[in-house]
């Protein structure tokens, strides 16, 4: 007898078991891959950040000997930004507690900003030099230290500029705009609701009343006249001029040192080897360190590629 082929229906289902069987072999194959993929990427992740954690602690060592500490306060004076009273005193306690800290320098290079954040500042500067006296603060302008960053330097016992520097502006400002007429003539109606007599008060989109004004002078004033006596009570009798030094003008770093608002010409290289008489400058501000910077930047790629991943892996796909 002859050996009869196999029916149709049964060589069909054979090539279909087939089939299936190496579908799901290759999604083994498939996940297994991705698997040790997720693994591998995983440990490097880790790896990074064991590295990154080793590098900024070692960095924060200051193993240079007898040295000038240096902070810097760059930038507009906020809570929010790098030049914020938290980050510029920790960085300044730093520096006098280190044994080794010949002197400290706080180099400025800022147009001003929140006068609580700058008040935050000048009062821990008073208070670190009277715990650590043997320490002197020398403020260095590089090329602007004007209202807030001025009211942070007259807390050193000397401050020191270029004679191209930008000094002063001790006032206080506010400003605002006013839309109302522009308002009128595009038709738009403003409607505001409020409980409080003023709790409106200077809102642009409405006329300025003379009360909230004559309200809103007073309270700069206020903060205009403790201004002034923060540099008085740092600058003391080397101030010369009249009121004009607290109108908000400011001055080159020559015409400072004229008035009594800086006591020299120089820079915080020349400070420290000729004031200090150390030639090692150590910085001390405090900026975000790599590994934040890491985890700032993995974390933003991750929550960006997961899902685009997670996508893939998990798409259907036609066999």
């Amino acid at each position: 007898m002859t050996q009869e082929s196999a029916p149709p229906n049964l060589s069909w289902e054979r090539d279909v078991i087939s089939r299936l069987s190496f579908a799901a072999i290759h999604e083994q194959r498939r996940a297994r891959r991705w698997g040790i993929f997720f693994k591998g990427l995983f440990f490097i992740y880790l790896f990074t950040l064991l590295g990154l954690y080793l590098w900024d602690s070692i960095s924060s060592f200051h193993l240079s000997g007898k040295h000038t500490a240096v902070v810097d306060v760059k930038g507009v004076i906020s809570d929010s930004g790098d030049a914020n009273a938290n980050d510029i005193i920790a960085s300044l306690r730093a520096a006098f507690e280190d044994s080794d800290t010949v002197g400290v320098i706080l180099r400025i290079n800022s147009p001003g900003g929140s006068p609580v954040q700058a008040a935050y500042v000048n009062d821990e500067i008073w208070r670190l030099r009277a715990k650590y006296p043997k320490i002197p603060l020398y403020a260095v302008v590089s090329d602007i230290c004007a209202s807030g960053g001025y009211y942070i330097a007259t807390a050193a016992q000397k401050i020191y500029a270029d004679k191209g520097s930008v000094v002063g502006s001790i006032g206080v400002r506010m400003d605002s705009f006013g839309f109302v007429d522009a308002m009128q003539k595009l038709g738009i109606e403003r409607r505001l609701f409020t409980a409080g007599e003023h709790k409106g008060f200077l809102d642009p989109f409405l006329p300025a009343q003379p009360e909230d004004v004559s309200h809103i002078k007073s309270l700069l004033a206020q903060i205009h006249q403790q201004f002034i006596e923060v540099v008085k009570k740092g600058r003391g009798n080397r101030l010369k001029g009249d009121d004009t030094l607290f109108s908000g003008l400011m001055w080159t770093g020559e015409q400072a040192q004229s008035l009594g608002l800086v006591d020299g010409l120089g820079s915080s290289d020349f400070v420290a080897r000729e004031v200090f008489k150390t030639e090692t400058i150590e910085d001390y501000t405090h900026r975000t360190g790599l590994l934040d910077r890491a985890l700032e930047h993995v974390g933003t790629t991750l929550v960006r590629i997961f899902p685009q991943i997670f996508a893939e892996v998990t798409r259907p796909r036609v066999m």
